[in-house]
């Protein structure tokens, strides 16, 4: 079957073909793009007016088409525009997903300014380093990330504040209903297709966030590499006579559940970016609960739900799950994590329509640097699947050279997708790329079928349930209790979550603390996914190699998660 999909995929990327692939220069560097792709998010929105009937967002009872969404999405640029947003300029949003995320993100994207993706879990400190960070002329924020950021307005004297869904109106705060209440024109602009039009903060090797680059031409190869990937296997399916016809044609309209943060890639990127792009339907949760996700499945006759792995296991093994239509789905699967082997199974026998399907990458490459999915993950379900066709990808040691075929190794992409830097970060950004290379961070190896597997993080985060934590940052949050003389934090495993924060903690002589203190200590300055979980404090000094490095893996062994507080 490899050798289907290897001749499906020459001749879907062949010259000439919808997928082809060519090299343009970016920034000095040869780099892979789609020759048939849109120059910009810009004209990839402005395509989905075709689908103008079409319903495109749904939020409990509310519900606009592809048509009303044009229309404030043109209202809100324009509005914008009004009000000195030019191109380059930067719009941050801040809120939980409701549709207002959406529509705000097109509007900004379509009239060549950016858009800052900022946490919505963060807590005030944590918005005002992102804010600074990214300097944006306007904030768009929700009741409740408005509260946390209108603490801290007196740091930002020039700034709008854009106030959705409020109660009641707020002195100095723009309400959303101002910005759609009158029509207007999408601004005329030219698109750089290598402009900034998203940044999007994700952990790294420094202790606070990195806001990350995303360009127009990056994030719309990610979509075109999901579409390609799509278009592969109906393909290979249309080949062996597993479709009856075109399987394009054949295929239902997309329905996508959201069921993970649009600030990340996962929801924003590769789910909404892709429904977009086909005219199909995003609707969107209050929050996760796996109970509320089957009846929308059933009531809107959901094609799609992509999250992190646990949502795929928690519908699966749902009480109601029995007795729920979900003929619907045809992909169930996630990201930010990879799918253990189990689930790829379970969701295969438990679902007849739908395969299991996960996809690897990074914010730092707009979304997807592999796919894989249907038989082929079934047959792999420890691998990430094949680098998809505008990336160059090897795998290197230590010193930067090339490991043999089949040595696991860094693994270091180039191509569209890849970021253009970290703002505010020269230093990062040459530490993390080198000659368009983007230097992973992850481990892995690549079989004869060129499948990739990632066996180890190179770099020291936690994933828990798909929110990167770094370590250093809450080891720095725990130092600042002043009966901390040594912590060590890292991840430990967890089969809902992926992983768990666990810290190793060594008290100063006479200090008395307990793990409850510690994590109401940690509330009041970090974000609550980020508080440890296991909290052990030892009776010696932590342990520490000849360099003077502490032993963290020598500890995650050691230490057993029934006896941390």
């Amino acid at each position: 079957m490899y050798q289907e999909l290897r001749s499906a995929w020459n001749e879907l990327t062949a010259p000439g073909a919808r997928f082809e692939v060519t090299e343009v220069d970016v920034r000095g560097v040869a780099i892979k793009t789609y020759v048939n792709a849109p120059s910009s998010l810009r004209d990839l929105w402005l395509l989905s007016a075709d689908f103008a009937d079409n319903d495109y967002l749904v939020y409990q009872e509310e519900r606009w088409t592809y048509a009303q969404a044009h229309q404030q999405v043109a209202a809100i640029a324009s509005w914008l525009k009004a009000h000195g947003v030019q191109p380059g300029d930067r719009v941050a949003i801040a809120m939980r997903n409701y549709p207002e995320w959406l529509l705000g993100y097109w509007a900004v994207a379509s009239m060549g300014a950016v858009v800052v993706g900022l946490n919505a879990w963060w807590i005030g400190p944590e918005m005002v380093y992102g804010l600074n960070d990214s300097a944006p002329k306007v904030l768009i924020c929700d009741e409740e990330r408005l509260t946390r950021a209108l603490e801290h307005r007196d740091e930002f004297p020039d700034m709008i504040f854009i106030g959705v869904r409020l109660p009641e109106a707020i002195e100095g705060v723009v309400s959303w209903s101002e910005l759609t209440a009158n029509p207007g024109t999408l601004p005329d602009v030219s698109i750089d297709p290598d402009s900034d039009v998203c940044i999007f903060y994700t952990s790294g090797t420094t202790g606070s966030p990195k806001g990350a680059q995303l360009t127009h031409r990056g994030c719309v190869a990610n979509v075109m590499n999901l579409a390609f990937w799509a278009a592969t296997l109906g393909l290979v399916a249309e080949r062996a006579g597993k479709t009856g016809g075109d399987p394009e044609a054949a295929a239902p309209t997309m329905a996508a559940l959201v069921t993970t943060p649009l600030f990340h890639v996962t929801a924003n990127n590769c789910v909404a970016h892709g429904a977009t792009l086909s005219g199909g339907k995003l609707v969107h949760m209050y929050r996760w609960d796996a109970g509320e996700a089957l009846r929308l499945i059933e009531a809107e006759r959901i094609t799609n739900l992509t999250g992190v792995p646990v949502m795929a296991r928690e519908v699966i093994s749902h009480p109601d799950f029995a007795t729920t239509d979900t003929s619907s789905l045809t992909g169930l699967g996630g990201g930010g994590a990879q799918l253990q082997p189990d689930l790829v199974s379970k969701i295969d026998s438990a679902v007849e329509t739908a395969r299991p399907n996960t996809g690897y990458g990074m914010t730092e490459t707009c979304g997807v640097i592999t796919s894989i999915s249907a038989d082929y993950f079934i047959d792999k379900p420890e691998s990430a699947g094949p680098a998809l066709p505008v990336y160059d990808v090897k795998l290197v040691d230590d010193d930067g050279n090339e490991v043999p075929r089949g040595e696991p190794g860094e693994l270091w992409v180039k191509g569209a997708p890849v970021i253009r830097g970290y703002i505010n970060r020269p230093d990062d950004t040459a530490e993390a790329i080198t000659d368009g290379w983007l230097h992973t961070g992850d481990i892995a190896r690549i079989d004869e079928d060129n499948f990739i597997f990632i066996v180890d993080r190179k770099k020291d985060m936690v994933i828990r349930g798909g929110e990167n934590i770094y370590c250093a940052e809450v080891e720095n949050t725990i130092h600042e209790n002043g009966e901390v003389a040594e912590c060590v934090v890292f991840g430990v495993p967890d089969q809902r979550l992926g992983e768990e924060v666990g810290a190793a903690v060594f008290l100063n002589k006479g200090g008395s603390l307990t793990a409850d203190e510690l994590r109401n200590f940690c509330a009041e300055r970090i974000s609550r996914h980020k508080l440890p979980r296991y909290i052990w404090f030892t009776t010696e000094p932590l342990p520490r190699n000849a360099n003077g490095k502490f032993m963290k893996r020598d500890l995650k062994v050691q230490l057993d998660p029934a006896k941390a507080g």
